[in-house]
């Protein structure tokens, strides 16, 4: 802070009130304190404040009037303004009247006369702090919507580097290889040399350039360009080339697509490769279903059959996946509705029902993926182990706790909750009264509006009633 040069003679004659007047009008909230921290006057030009509240701290310690975090500030800023030479501005925090969150209050204090008054001005921050949270929340958006882009750009890069067909894009300026993945690599060059970098006419002979070059050329100028076929220079290989052009960071590109018309040993190992993947995914011991868009199974493993107790694939395709998944209906729906929001789902807990009676308790992982046919989804299911959680009529076996039936919503029909509940609520009642009544039945009986009869009937379905009981009844 840059002081006055000469304030003697530029506010020489300035007095009380013209300084009070000076204070007020300079800060948001003025506060006068004694010697010993106690406020004596207070001037307020916050719209967060009223002037009966400011004038309610009048004879309070200024600490009284803040957060507990903050009163070590308030501490540090009266001891500042009795000792340092340049007063600092600290931050603190008022409650707000009416709970509406704390004010934050920007604050400097400075010791006036001889008198060891002092005179804090403050700066209502309340503002800077609404900015500093909608900063905080764009920041926020913007890392959500980095994630997804790298997520996209993932999920991109792992289907460009898995698909069994050769793609490539090339440079519409120079036709230089910018990207190509393995399936192309293995198509155009031997021995696993390099292509991205190279000029992409050289892997054709002197026909397939012409070709190539006139398919290229229709694709810049046209929304869809025929197919065409041309040679490889290496081995004379026949391919059928498609291509399409975009536009990307200011620079334009061709999507180029090679299939080959007698291309024996890139499917044999295509082939080959997704041989092995179906024996690995039948092997593994989580339970692996695929389902077309109206969920029903095309596909499942032997770990799925044997949680749903089927003894054959046959028995599960062309089946609904709600016949085994989920008890009431609803986990299926839910399952899909987000799959199909998402793309994804993790760790959705649910249950698989076997075709004899029995429940297995899951967590199901599953995909959504779209193929020319329509969308299928990939599930894929690990069994879990969760503690037991008994849901009988016997008074031994009721759940004593609201997270306890929250527990079974979904595995136990409503019907069946609402009874146990009620079972709860009943029982709660009568151990109530015994308590209420230091355990006179009679007493108990009376208090609930039962016969005697009837309640130590009750006594005995809830386990409730002592062995030494049983005579009185």
């Amino acid at each position: 802070m840059k002081q006055f040069k000469t304030p003697k003679r530029s506010l020489g004659d300035l007095n009380a009130e013209s300084a009070a007047k000076l204070i007020s009008a300079s800060a948001d909230l003025a506060l006068v304190l004694d010697g010993k921290g106690i406020i004596r006057d207070v001037a307020c030009a916050s719209d967060e404040f009223t002037q009966n509240e400011c004038a309610s701290w009048i004879g309070l310690p200024w600490v009284e009037t803040v957060t507990a975090e903050s009163r070590p500030k308030i501490e540090e800023l009266l001891r500042d303004a009795t000792t340092a030479e340049k007063p600092r501005w600290r931050q603190v925090n008022h409650p707000s009247p009416g709970g509406r969150g704390d004010l934050p209050v920007n604050y400097s204090a400075f010791k006036i006369g001889n008198t060891g008054r002092v005179v804090a001005v403050g700066r209502d921050l309340k503002a800077v702090a609404a900015l500093q949270q909608r900063l905080v929340e764009a920041q926020q958006s913007l890392e959500r919507e980095y994630a997804r882009i790298r997520q996209s750009e993932t999920r991109y890069r792992a289907l460009f580097e898995i698909s069994s067909e050769a793609v490539v894009i090339v440079d519409a300026s120079t036709f230089k290889v910018v990207e190509a993945n393995p399936a192309a690599t293995a198509l155009l060059a031997s021995g696993g040399a390099r292509v991205i970098g190279h000029e992409f006419m050289d892997y054709f002979s002197s026909d397939g350039v012409q070709a190539v070059r006139g398919l290229l050329a229709a694709a810049r100028s046209l929304p869809r360009a025929d197919d065409v076929h041309a040679r490889a220079a290496e081995n004379g290989r026949e391919f059928k080339v498609s291509a399409s052009h975009f536009r990307q960071d200011n620079a334009t590109y061709f999507l180029v697509q090679l299939s080959t018309v007698v291309g024996e040993d890139i499917a044999s190992n295509s082939l080959r490769s997704k041989s092995g993947m179906l024996r690995v995914i039948e092997r593994l011991p989580d339970a692996i279903v695929v389902t077309d868009g109206d969920r029903r199974v095309l596909t499942a493993n032997a770990a799925f059959l044997e949680l749903a107790q089927l003894a054959s694939p046959s028995q599960a395709k062309g089946e609904p996946l709600d016949r085994w998944l989920g008890l009431v209906g609803v986990d299926v729906n839910v399952l899909v509705a987000n799959l199909k929001e998402h793309g994804s789902v993790r760790r959705f807990a649910t249950v698989v029902r076997g075709e004899f009676g029995s429940t297995e308790d899951v967590e199901i992982s599953a995909v959504a993926v779209r193929d020319g046919s329509g969308p299928c989804f990939g599930f894929s299911m690990r069994r879990i182990e969760r503690a037991p959680v008994n849901v009988t009529s016997a008074g031994q076996g009721l759940p004593r706790s609201i997270e306890q039936m929250t527990q079974l919503v979904g595995r136990v029909p409503m019907k069946t909750l609402v009874r146990e509940t009620a079972d709860i609520i009943e029982r709660m009642c009568i151990e109530a009264a015994l308590e209420l009544t230091d355990d006179n039945r009679a007493s108990a009986a009376e208090m609930l509006g039962l016969s005697r009869q009837s309640f130590y009937s009750k006594l005995r379905r809830y386990g409730l009633q002592a062995p030494a009981d049983e005579a009185d009844v």
